[in-house]
């Protein structure tokens, strides 16, 4: 999964996390064309990151993280940007990512994106769901917070005020929380470990 990142050559045991947080993009017809995505990586990899561009002859950070940008929206567009997103619990087909950019923001390696939905749908009277997350627990993904709460910042909706918004924690079994407590610094988790312990952004519009 290091690689969906990039080419460094860290290998982590799945508790390196990305803090995210997500702005709902709609229009003023109330109808939503995708997400906006900010994930902040770890600091430990984001050290990783930096020093392996500053090591890079012949190229400054910016056009470094210019590349870094590049090469994570192309490897994460075969794992659907490690999203999915449902409208009534139908499950929304993605479009590809064509604006994003990467960037160092106090200390930390910051990917910022906006994932299309294939076909804008209206909120109105709909619920939207999504989970970002690593199939593999590789990575643990989680909504931007403060004392294990989600900061309010975390989730926002541009557009349409008349919804309710919310960030339902993950409640794994615990028998899958002790095999991922087992794995070890270079292994992963079966395919599907991660959606075990995604968290899950909430518009109510209903």
């Amino acid at each position: 999964m290091a690689s969906l990142l990039g080419s460094t050559n860290v290998h982590a045991h799945p508790h390196g996390w990305i803090d995210l947080s997500v702005r709902v993009i709609t229009d003023d017809e109330g109808v939503v064309s995708g997400l906006h995505q900010t994930w902040r990586m770890d600091p430990f990899y984001s050290l990783v990151v930096f020093e392996e561009l500053q090591q890079v002859e012949a190229a400054s950070l910016d056009e470094g993280l210019d590349q870094l940008g590049k090469e994570i929206r192309d490897n994460l567009s075969g794992y659907d940007y490690l999203t999915e997103v449902s409208i009534n619990g139908e499950r929304q087909t993605l479009g590809e990512v064509s604006e994003y950019t990467a960037l160092e923001r106090d200390g930390r390696l910051t990917f910022m994106f906006i994932l299309p939905l294939e076909s804008p749908q209206s909120l109105e009277g709909n619920q939207l769901t999504y989970q970002v997350f690593d199939s593999t627990y590789y990575l643990e993904v989680v909504h931007e917070a403060e004392n294990n709460q989600p900061l309010e910042e975390a989730l926002i909706l541009n557009g349409e005020p008349a919804c309710e918004l919310s960030i339902v924690p993950a409640n794994p079994d615990p028998e899958l929380v002790m095999e991922a407590a087992m794995l070890g610094e270079d292994e992963t988790g079966e395919p599907g470990l991660g959606r075990h312990f995604a968290e899950t952004g909430r518009v109510d519009c209903r």
